[in-house]
């Protein structure tokens, strides 16, 4: 099935994009509806010949098998024996959810309602401010979705804190009242070496203060023996099980700083929109089932068109962590180079994902989109109306730029047109060829946009829940794991043996450049 696939590719590098408008109905045809969603591929070289055979790759790639594997808690997770389970977080139907033989549900249940008691406390109670202790998924959706839920945001202040760079904690905590402050440390394990030297340092902050640490800490792990060592109430610690890996886990425990920020009522409501999502997912035919297609456009142009990067573009300046968060989701899901059976894979995994919000990267990288020798497809977002009526007319000037950029890079700028702006700007001869050649927009350059009523907690989740599934069938055709990342471990190994190095271990194997970099940091005072 690739070979079909690659061959209406290797034909659609020589499609005129703005000539597929010429099929009747092309944008409605060619786009996706659910909930108060658009996704619009219109915009790209894909025709139904070509669509059609990526459909007919995912089902013989075992996509439908797969996902219902998933939510029936299998194993899919096969690298370690782990059922992949993140949406029993946001079941909120009540059903059973089944993990060798046994109902997980009402765990999970017990665990939301635990999170919420706790967290109307601490809304209802003397706490100012909530930092949360984390790193990678135990940071980045919890932070990425209390930035983007701000107009809901009524509790306390809260701030994030993952790089073990001493910089990142002691800017969090100037400023902070240790004795209104809330610290939540985040680690399933509680041994993340990152987050637990920050929480120490949290604690030391606190006791140089004259407070009880005690009080003032929470933890979302499921190593419940070193928190207690730690002095942390059984009664504040938030476990989940290990069917749910960090990337996938805002949805539970790991997003106690969200629910503390909005509030349990919101925090269902961003439960329920990816809800929906899941049920969509498992239930829309593939023409209109927007995570299946947002996959297969992923691997049209990736895998297919050949083009390596992908630039994730929210209009929305709330949505400011949603490239990162997409990153980690992508990346560390699919950027693999092994199939399940460990076998070399056969093409490329995962894209590079990377982006900025509109209307700032227009004036830092959309350069390099609209004019660079590379092709980068783009992902544009945006919501139709904004939660500021009094600034209405800032939103209209952000929904016209988004627009208008998914418009300038289809149809862009021929050297006819070029040269007509010159001639008006009074260029001849030679200098009118130079200056326009240096104005010609080459277009035909592929984007898709998703717009939505307004960015609401409901519509976050679908978001979210979105772009999980997308990488999930991504995974499922490319025939790897998306649900480990044993390409976070070397590093860190490593790290143990380099600190040795710096602090005068002499006896350690090591490179030359290493032995070089280590000799510099000593003597400049590590």
């Amino acid at each position: 099935m690739w070979s079909e696939v690659e061959r209406f590719a290797q034909a659609a590098r020589k499609c005129d994009i703005v000539g597929l408008f010429d099929e009747p109905n092309r944008a409605g045809g060619f786009s996706t509806r659910f909930d108060g969603m658009l996704l619009d591929y219109s915009k790209t070289a894909l025709t139904a010949p070509a669509r059609s055979a990526l459909i007919g790759l995912a089902e013989a790639s075992g996509v439908a098998a797969r996902r219902a594997a998933m939510f029936q808690g299998a194993p899919i997770n096969e690298t370690e024996g782990r059922p992949v389970l993140h949406s029993a977080l946001r079941n909120l139907s009540g059903g059973a959810v089944m993990v060798e033989g046994a109902d997980i549900m009402p765990e999970i249940t017990a665990t939301r309602t635990r999170m919420a008691e706790f967290a109307t406390h601490i809304r209802q109670g003397s706490v100012t401010d909530v930092v949360n202790i984390g790193i990678g998924g135990s940071h980045l959706g919890p932070e990425m979705a209390v930035r983007a839920l701000r107009p809901y945001h009524d509790g306390p202040r809260c701030h994030f804190v993952s790089n073990v760079d001493g910089a990142d904690i002691a800017d969090t905590l100037t400023g902070l009242n240790p004795a209104t402050t809330l610290v939540i440390v985040a680690s399933k394990t509680f041994t993340t070496i990152e987050t637990m030297t920050n929480a120490t340092t949290a604690r030391d902050w606190m006791a140089a203060a004259g407070v009880e640490p005690g009080p003032h800490f929470a933890a979302v792990s499921s190593a419940t023996e070193k928190t207690a060592d730690w002095g942390i109430d059984p009664a504040r610690v938030f476990g989940f099980g290990d069917y749910v890996g960090g990337r996938y886990s805002v949805w539970g425990p790991i997003g106690l700083s969200l629910m503390i920020a909005i509030g349990p009522e919101r925090f269902h409501e961003f439960l329920a929109g990816a809800e929906a999502m899941d049920h969509h997912f498992q239930d829309a035919a593939p023409l209109e089932n927007m995570p299946m297609m947002l996959a297969l456009i992923g691997l049209w142009h990736h895998q297919g068109m050949g083009y390596g990067t992908r630039a994730v573009l929210p209009y929305d300046q709330r949505l400011a962590r949603l490239p990162a968060y997409l990153q980690q989701l992508e990346m560390e899901s699919n950027g693999k180079r092994v199939s399940m059976s460990g076998a070399l894979l056969e093409r490329p995994s995962g894209p590079v994902v990377w982006g900025e919000p509109g209307t700032n990267g227009q004036h830092a990288f959309y350069q390099l989109i609209h004019q660079g020798t590379a092709v980068i497809p783009c992902e544009f977002l945006v919501a139709a109306t904004g939660h500021e009526p009094e600034l209405a007319h800032h939103h209209r000037l952000l929904v016209a730029n988004c627009l208008a950029q998914s418009k300038a890079l289809l149809r862009g700028r021929s050297l006819d047109e070029a040269r007509a702006l010159m001639r008006d700007a009074g260029y001849t001869g030679a200098e009118l060829e130079r200056q326009a050649a240096h104005r010609v927009f080459p277009g035909n350059r592929p984007s898709t946009t998703l717009i939505y009523d307004r960015l609401t907690p409901r519509r976050l989740g679908q978001i979210i829940a979105l772009y999980e599934h997308r990488v999930f069938v991504e995974g499922v055709i490319l025939g790897l794991n998306s649900f480990d990342q044993w390409g976070v471990e070397l590093g860190k190994v490593l790290a143990v043996d380099v600190d040795a190095m710096l602090t005068g271990d002499t006896t350690l194997t090591r490179d030359g450049s290493t032995a070089a970099l280590v000799a510099f940091a000593r003597a400049a005072g590590v």
